[in-house]
């Protein structure tokens, strides 16, 4: 029990005093994640809005297909990621292996479908209300699109947010990818499992609770923006 009280101590102390080696894991962890949510949100957003406001043949594979993505395993997209930009996959001559990037690619293969379910969701909700509407007002496929995410933004926001959250906690695919390599990959996740099987506890709790800091801080802003879209 001391030993973990010390290592506590310690751990707040690192970030306190803003521990140079802690704050470069945490920086190139939410430049990732970002970076990945951003692509995510580009992509799925459209997406889910198609397929929820559109019809097209096939449109029921692709929802369950979506849906089935959203529990695909960590390492499993890891795996395939790798096999892609490994040097003998047909991406491997950008050499995007082991770099951040490869880190970015995998955790947006991995939040494409969450945001793209959720949306579709929230839009297909959103359409029995709006229906009608769009329908006398003569609005093409593009304008209906635009027209519903644009009226489930605050619920979108909190989809979006959702999709950090699983990226910021991710570990399995960035690692098969990313190799967790000291100042070029190694990220918050990566660097607990390994800071914790190298026993040192300082180092892993502090990233720990910084983690933890960042998933409540999302979880009440996704709270908040809940309620403000309720009340708007």
């Amino acid at each position: 029990m001391q030993d973990f009280s010390q290592a506590m101590t310690l751990a707040i102390s690192m970030i306190t005093t803003l521990d140079e080696a802690l704050l470069q894991i945490v920086g190139l962890s939410l430049r990732v994640s970002l970076t990945a949510v951003a692509a995510a949100t580009l992509i799925g957003l459209p997406l889910g809005a198609a397929v929820a406001a559109l019809k097209f043949p096939g449109r029921r594979a692709v929802a369950v297909v979506l849906n089935t993505m959203m529990g695909l395993p960590p390492v499993v997209v890891g795996l395939l990621v790798y096999l892609l930009l490994s040097r003998s996959g047909p991406f491997g001559v950008l050499g995007l292996l082991f770099t951040p990037t490869a880190m970015i690619v995998a955790q947006t293969v991995m939040i494409v479908p969450i945001i793209a379910s959720l949306s579709r969701q929230t839009v297909e909700d959103l359409l029995f209300e709006y229906d009608d509407v769009l329908r006398v007002t003569g609005a093409g496929p593009f304008r209906r699109m635009a027209t519903l995410l644009a009226e489930a933004r605050w619920s979108l926001v909190t989809t979006v947010l959702a999709g950090f959250g699983r990226a910021s906690a991710e570990v399995g695919a960035v690692m098969i990818v990313g190799g967790n390599i000291e100042h070029v990959t190694r990220v918050m996740t990566t660097a607990i499992a390994l800071e914790t099987s190298k026993g040192d506890l300082p180092m892993a709790l502090a990233l720990g609770l910084v983690l933890m800091t960042l998933s409540l801080a999302v979880n009440l802003t996704a709270s908040m923006l809940k309620e403000t879209g309720a009340r708007v």
